[in-house]
């Protein structure tokens, strides 16, 4: 980003409006066993968590966009234009990481690894002012080893919807509660999937995207800190966390929504294709 557009950027910033939300700790969840989701990713930036992902090839984390934003834009809107061009300007020389191999993230004996972040595909047709196509593909700066505790995990590889009322699973290291603590631990809770036709009854067409989102809902569910993590159905990475009500995590009213990853299979492949020789889940063996 060139300083003149984080000037142009500096100067919309009072004027843009955005989709309130909550990233979406885990709420209602238990604590995963230590490595049972080998290819969970936290995303941090000064070596602290602010969004999950997961690994879905040796050289590639799939995460939410808004991370992005997240990450480089993580400051507050009242300052002043210069100070803010002059943070953000700080902020581009402050690599984002990802740390692979975690389950308590504060135990440095862990054997988790850290890796800088080379370079962010979002998608051509993600902005700030909505959450429609909010994906985005992490290289890193070397490849992932993988081991017993950093594991791919694969993708769908061909068409067709999750039904409504499937048992999925989601984790991350989020909010515990709506302004509560942050989990150290990676923690998990399983989630059904809404039917398309109730979740856009519940959040409206202009928010709601059937083709390119899916909700779910459960006794527990997502919160601050868990965007960009999977929706994970039977063995396979289906969706990324991406917004939720904006007043409470894991709203009875209000269902968690995540970009379907099925709609940006071409993307996906296109950029993995161009930017990679990646050692991929065998699923994802299309390319």
């Amino acid at each position: 980003m060139t300083i003149i557009s984080l000037l142009l950027l500096a100067s919309l910033l009072p004027h843009l409006t955005f989709t309130a939300h909550v990233d979406v700790g885990i709420v209602n969840g238990t604590k995963a066993k230590p490595h049972s989701r080998p290819y969970m990713v936290s995303l941090q930036k000064n070596k602290e968590h602010f969004c999950g992902g997961f690994l879905i090839s040796d050289e590639f984390v799939l995460t939410a966009a808004h991370c992005q934003t997240e990450g480089i834009l993580g400051v507050l809107w009242f300052v002043e234009t210069l100070q803010l061009v002059s943070h953000l300007l700080d902020l581009q020389t402050q690599a984002l990481t990802v740390v692979l191999g975690a389950h308590n993230l504060r135990n440095k004996n862990e054997n988790s690894v850290r890796i800088k972040v080379e370079s962010y595909y979002s998608h051509p047709q993600y902005t700030i002012e909505s959450y429609h196509n909010d994906i985005l593909l992490l290289k890193l700066e070397k490849k992932a080893q993988l081991n017993n505790n950093i594991k791919l995990i694969s993708i769908p590889a061909k068409e067709g919807d999750i039904e409504a009322d499937s048992v999925c699973s989601i984790a991350g290291w989020g909010l515990l509660e709506t302004k509560g603590k942050q989990s150290n631990h990676l923690m998990e809770t399983n989630v059904n999937v809404m039917n398309n036709k109730k979740c856009e009854s519940k959040w409206g067409e202009e928010e709601f995207s059937a083709s390119l989102m899916m909700c779910v809902y459960g006794e527990g569910g997502s919160c601050d800190g868990d965007s960009g993590g999977p929706l994970v159905c039977g063995d396979t990475a289906v969706g990324v966390t991406s917004f939720g009500d904006p007043k409470i995590c894991n709203s009875p009213d209000l269902p968690e929504v995540y970009t379907k990853i099925l709609a940006y299979l071409p993307w996906i492949k296109s950029i993995i294709g161009k930017n990679s020789s990646a050692i991929l889940a065998d699923e994802m063996k299309f390319f």
